[in-house]
């Protein structure tokens, strides 16, 4: 098979497209032959060393991807060669075959395409939990997201509405990005790379609500847009810190949490695939059946061949990309 390697941790540019010796599936393990694999920007911070997470040297990147089940290996159970699935992993889906535990291996539905199923794992996954965990969220709730025409930003948008918000307000700079994040289908854009951004996103976001505020913010940008997203929060708001798209970790003023009884608390989602695997199964099962029912659209702006891995890889580390890359390790 075909794999993308990180030989040693450096810049993402010195990975490579090699030929690797396909493995068995040991206990508990699935092997699946991958048809798409979804891009993300911690993938670049996983080769160039700066995750939480190294992998063992060599290793291909990647966290999620879509395929069809060659084998599984003993004790396996409700799985089997054939079945179409979804698969979530630290590591190793930038490869023609990927072998995967079997907890992480979700059937998608019959007529859902790989390059669909694979885009609604990682960020679909990050923005249910942060809505509906971490944010503990309600359907009469208004959401402003941050950030809202990347990967996280268009997937929370999407859940928002999805599961019943009547308010979604997008946060995103310039007007292409404001158009896709209506294409994704938020309710409302602010510009955050508007002048006086401390007062003018408070001030937009208590006309659209009618003074109310914020009652959730889905954070993954940081820097100044979280300061000014702190003050357009509603009373008892909740904020969810995803990352820091900007580059920019914020303070947070803690007089606000005070005054207004905010509540900012982050997340890590990989926690909850190895920790409480049967609710990520079960939200992964929601999201495809959200998708069944019309309601989630993934937006893949980029789909990349395998063989031109390095073009998806630099379109993720721009920090600019527009909902979801894909790569295409097969004929779907």
């Amino acid at each position: 098979m075909k794999a993308v390697f990180v030989e040693a941790y450096g810049p993402y540019r010195n990975a490579v497209l090699k030929t690797a010796q396909d493995t068995a599936p040991e206990e508990g393990e699935v092997l699946v032959r991958l048809m798409a694999a979804d891009v993300n920007f911690p993938d670049i911070l996983v080769m160039e060393g700066k995750y939480q997470v190294k992998p063992p040297l060599p290793f291909s990147p990647g966290k999620a991807g879509a395929g069809i089940v060659e084998a599984v290996g003993d004790g396996v159970t409700g799985i089997g060669p054939g079945d179409r699935v979804a698969v979530q992993v630290e590591y190793g889906a930038y490869a023609e075959k990927v072998l995967v535990p079997a907890q992480t291996c979700y059937r998608m539905p019959d007529d859902m395409p790989f390059d669909i199923a694979a885009a609604l794992g990682l960020v679909y996954q990050t923005a249910y939990f942060s809505l509906m965990e971490r944010a503990a969220f309600k359907p009469t709730d208004t959401v402003l997201v941050l950030g809202a025409s990347g990967g996280v930003g268009m997937a929370s948008v999407q859940l928002a509405k999805a599961l019943g918000s009547p308010c979604v307000i997008a946060g995103a700079r310039g007007a292409a990005n404001a158009a896709f994040a209506r294409e994704a289908g938020a309710d409302h854009v602010v510009d955050l790379g508007m002048d006086n951004l401390k007062d003018g996103l408070r001030d937009a976001v208590k006309e659209i609500t009618g003074g109310h505020g914020a009652d959730i913010v889905i954070d993954p940008v940081g820097g100044e847009a979280n300061a000014a997203a702190l003050r357009a929060m509603a009373w008892c708001g909740r904020m969810v810190i995803v990352g820091f798209a900007s580059g920019d970790i914020p303070a947070i003023r803690a007089n606000y949490l005070l005054v207004k009884n905010i509540g900012v608390n982050g997340i890590q989602w990989s926690d909850y695939r190895e920790r409480d695997p049967a609710a990520v199964a079960a939200a992964q099962e929601e999201i495809f059946q959200l998708w069944s029912a019309g309601k989630l659209d993934p937006i893949i702006t980029h789909r990349v061949a395998l063989d031109d891995f390095m073009t998806a890889l630099d379109v993720a580390a721009g920090g600019k990309v527009q909902g979801k890359v894909v790569l295409t390790l097969a004929g779907d």
